[in-house]
């Protein structure tokens, strides 16, 4: 596996990093990694990585780079990653993921033999916008790790499958969300895991649970292995 950091261009003239990982044979399709409110920290490319490992072409963008560049904060740094989350504009973002999935495409397109479709993956902030680039994006498939942010904006529909993933311990996405996340996502694959909290799959943090974040990771890659190749 090779990996490496690029630029991708938004239309708008902004630029920002990208951590590409490549898998050793021809890649099945491409991920797109969507970091939490954090950056694009070592565990974010370490699930890069694992994509990659799997047979994707993954790109994870550093989102956070219209406002500052190379941000990878700690775990405990809720207060300027929340405020870093809310200084950036839904459309700016969306702009970014867009550019992303330009990208991706052609970086598999240069790659002879490789499968053309692209699918987001997102963990906590990041698991929101997997649901928007859904709705707003030409996406071909997406996953949602614990993205709260989604009751937002329930009004708009997913144009491709989307898989979602909730802790039932959570307590930032309290199960009457939940619920109105599942109502408003007529169709599509909600898992709820019994045991696990908020960003239960990271295994930096302690909310981490081995057992939900290898289960919901199985879940995933049969998602995407059935929408992407």
């Amino acid at each position: 596996m090779k990996n490496k950091t690029l630029t991708i261009n938004a239309l708008d003239g902004h630029k920002l990093g990208g951590y590409l990982a490549r898998p050793e044979g021809t890649p099945k399709g491409g991920v797109i990694v969507l970091q939490e409110i954090f950056g694009v920290t070592g565990h974010i490319r370490q699930v890069t990585d694992g994509f990659a490992e799997q047979g994707y072409l993954a790109l994870a963008p550093a989102l956070f780079d219209r406002l500052e560049s190379g941000v990878e904060l700690e775990y405990s740094d809720f207060g300027p990653a929340i405020k870093l989350m809310q200084k950036l504009k839904l459309d700016e973002v969306v702009q970014d993921v867009n550019a992303t999935v330009a990208t991706l495409r052609r970086e598999l397109a240069a790659i002879p033999g490789s499968g053309s479709k692209v699918g987001a993956v997102g963990y906590c902030w990041g698991g929101s916008i997997a649901d928007l680039a859904a709705c707003r994006t030409d996406i071909d498939a997406a996953v949602s790790y614990y993205g709260r942010a989604t009751v937002g904006w329930l009004n708009e529909q997913p144009r491709c499958p989307v898989l979602y993933h909730f802790g039932a311990l959570d307590p930032l996405i309290p199960p009457e969300l939940v619920q109105q996340i599942t109502a408003g996502r007529p169709g599509q694959t909600v898992h709820i895991y019994p045991e696990a909290g908020h960003g239960f799959n990271c295994n930096d943090r302690h909310e981490f649970h081995a057992a939900s974040s290898e289960l919901a990771l199985k879940r995933t890659l049969e998602f995407f292995n059935r929408h992407l190749g």
